[in-house]
């Protein structure tokens, strides 16, 4: 019988990005590396839980949901985190950042000093800049600031994200013009707060990192996992959550978000399997197909 196995999430460090899996083990993600893996027949979505424990109930949880936690675990995960505006008394020094993710598409965020570029990695910006530095409250009105007077979002759906990298500028210096000028707006904004140090425009790009460069644009990305499924592919990118993967027709993207709450097996194992329901990218209908291949 096939080992089974339960995806904790992707992460980032130093090293490049990492598969994370219950029981502590970790898997590389270098480019061209094979990614191949399958849903049991008869395999179900749980509640991954919330704060290291488990869900109670062991709650389904949809397929296309990106959380991959039940109402009252999602609640409670949520509870004193910086998101969720309840950790006011914070010591840790916090950086504001613009992200720049495609033509059009910047947003402003912050992020833990100690944490450095992690959290712009895992939100998959392809450049961004530092504007300040200091208290966590400085910073979430810093980010309140640019959104009202510059109009620059907080969120940016993975979605859009995902959209606009088929059309990347390729060269470094067009990818930075795209906050430079935002950068020096924000610095000159009346209201910016006093114990929130500004720092310099450098432009930080992971193009390289993510791979970007030699990845051929997306045809269509994953919409769901199911049982009985399974997906094959040579890894060419990764950005954020995201993995490219060239499969028989094509680059296909995996938001790795999907996996957590199943059981894994690796593809094969149990026979031949059918693909997973994709969406198209580009296409006018917007719908899904029956399978990947």
């Amino acid at each position: 019988m096939a080992r089974v196995w339960k995806c904790s999430g992707l992460r980032w460090s130093a090293d490049g990005p990492v598969l994370a899996w219950w029981g502590g083990r970790v898997t590389a993600l270098p480019r061209g590396k094979r990614v191949a893996f399958a849903v049991p027949d008869g395999g179900a979505r749980v509640c991954v839980g919330a704060r290291g424990h488990a869900c109670p109930v062991r709650a389904p949880v949809p397929g296309r949901a990106t959380g991959a936690r039940c109402e009252e675990c999602a609640r409670l995960d949520r509870a004193h985190s910086v998101a969720a505006d309840t950790l006011a008394d914070d010591p840790r020094p916090y950086r504001v950042y613009l992200a720049w993710f495609g033509p059009g598409l910047v947003k402003a965020g912050i992020t833990a000093r100690e944490r450095g570029p992690v959290r712009l990695l895992e939100q998959g910006a392809v450049c961004f800049t530092w504007l300040g530095t200091g208290p966590l409250m400085s910073a979430r009105r810093a980010e309140e600031l640019l959104r009202a007077a510059l109009g620059v979002p907080d969120r940016v759906p993975y979605t859009r994200k995902r959209a606009v990298r088929a059309a990347l500028p390729r060269d470094a210096a067009t990818r930075a013009a795209g906050i430079a000028e935002l950068h020096a707006r924000a610095l000159a904004l009346d209201g910016w707060p006093e114990s929130l140090a500004p720092e310099p425009f450098r432009a930080v790009d992971h193009w390289e990192v993510f791979g970007l460069g030699g990845a051929e644009p997306a045809v269509a990305d994953v919409v769901e996992l199911v049982p009985g499924g399974a997906l094959a592919g040579e890894l060419v990118a990764v950005a954020g959550p995201d993995l490219h993967l060239r499969t028989g027709r094509g680059v296909v993207v995996l938001d790795t978000r999907l996996l957590r709450g199943w059981e894994l097996v690796p593809a094969g194992d149990e026979g031949p399997r059918r693909g997973f329901p994709v969406r198209e990218l580009g296409a006018s209908s917007g719908g899904a197909q029956d399978g990947l291949f």
